[in-house]
């Protein structure tokens, strides 16, 4: 029967050996931007330059070599919203082991096709991934496979754990690390690591607020199944805690913390443009729970574990753009101008003076609100902030114009 006890200290350091060579033993850079930003000192560990792009390839690769050395290693299934399927697929290919991965329909193109290259066999089902481990364990039993959970699984959680390894070697005096958590495995591992070596540190744990699974179950003292919302942190969308996770949550985390959607999304336009990382909304949560104040300022040496790197590109121009918008760097204004030489001159003129950069100009001479004469210009125009956007919208008004702000 599979031991479902919490692992241990030396555990953890025995999956480090199991998958020494095989994951990289990953950055941890300060960073100077989040630390002015947040009155803490702040290092980014870079796990989304982990191969696969995530820190679940630690737990995958710990998982299988572990069956392996059993001789219980016929072939494998995983449920994923993409990084632990692209973590277990790499890990059994390494193995020569067959590998069937499923996945919600609603997954990342990028992450299935990622999947697929690495070698295994994917199957969409359901909308989340509580339906997805649902028809993976039917799969499991149908086909006589093994099942490789993406967190609640001594082994998984003893590799993720192998993080709070190697933060503890690369910054001796760390005095509290934010971690993401959907599943809870990676806070799990890392806190038992760390708790193990230092005791005084502080874990915490970061939630998208629309799938608070480990926020709920700790108010109530009990797991319970969350409803969930959509959420651009589709890598921590889990709406129901692990058994060995919630322990461990209950034992080892200091407190969970949860952060909106713009701050995740403002978060990672912030990674991108002052640490120049790309990362996924999960990994995001941790420095938009720094910047948001959500942990106390004045702590010293505060790791953001950036967990994974793995966002389609498609959702990331969305991303990027809301978050321009969010935070006023982009500006989509309507006005009405006489249709006359010159008019649209004088208009851009104004826009030039206070150093908006103009992007697009669209005319409308048509419309039910637009009379004979005159004609709607709508302008996309980069700009610095809010008080910037403020400084245009007030200055056309004084000028004569009636902007409109446009979504």
């Amino acid at each position: 029967m599979q031991d479902r006890s919490l692992p241990t200290l030396q555990d953890i350091e025995r999956a480090r050996e199991r998958i020494r060579g095989s994951a990289l033993y990953t950055p941890l850079d300060y960073s100077e931007t989040f630390s002015r930003l947040s009155d803490n000192e702040v290092y980014l560990k870079l796990e989304n330059l982990q191969k696969t792009g995530s820190f679940k390839l630690r737990g995958a690769l710990n998982k299988i070599t572990a069956l392996a050395e059993s001789g219980a290693l016929t072939g494998v299934v995983a449920a994923s919203a993409g990084n632990h399927a692209q973590g277990v697929a790499y890990a059994a290919r390494g193995r020569g082991v067959p590998c069937t991965i499923v996945m919600p329909e609603g997954a990342s193109l990028a992450k299935i096709m990622a999947t697929q290259r690495y070698g295994a066999r994917v199957v969409l089902y359901g909308d989340d991934y509580d339906a997805a481990y649902g028809h993976a364990s039917e799969i499991a039993m149908r086909e006589g496979l093994t099942y490789i959970h993406a967190f609640d699984d001594p082994d998984i959680i003893a590799g993720q754990g192998t993080i709070g390894l190697e933060i503890a070697e690369q910054l001796p005096d760390v005095r509290a690390v934010m971690v993401p958590m959907g599943g809870g495995g990676l806070a799990a591992g890392i806190a038992i690591a760390l708790k193990s070596l230092r005791p005084d540190v502080k874990i915490y744990g970061v939630q998208a607020k629309a799938v608070p699974a480990f926020r709920r179950a700790l108010d109530l003292g009990a797991i319970e199944t969350v409803p969930g919302e959509p959420t651009i942190a589709d890598g921590i969308a889990v709406r129901r805690p692990g058994v060995l996770t919630f322990e461990a949550a209950k034992r080892y985390i200091d407190d969970i913390v949860v952060v909106e959607e713009d701050e995740i999304a403002r978060a990672m336009i912030l990674l991108m443009e002052r640490s120049k990382l790309v990362v996924e909304g999960a990994a995001a949560t941790t420095v938009a729970a720094i910047l948001g104040k959500k942990v106390p300022s004045g702590l010293g040496k505060v790791v953001a574990v950036l967990s994974g790197g793995n966002v389609d590109v498609v959702v990331l121009s969305r991303i990027i753009e809301h978050g321009l918008v969010e935070s006023g760097r982009y500006l989509r204004l309507a006005v009405t101008i006489q249709d006359r030489v010159g008019a649209l001159r004088d208009l851009l003129d104004i826009v030039a003076r206070l150093r908006a950069n103009v992007l697009t100009v669209h005319h409308q001479r048509v419309g039910s609100h637009i009379h004979l004469g005159q004609t709607e210009v709508e302008i996309d125009l980069e700009t610095r902030d809010h008080a910037h956007i403020q400084l245009i919208c007030d200055t056309l008004r004084q000028a004569g114009y009636e902007p409109i702000i446009r979504d």
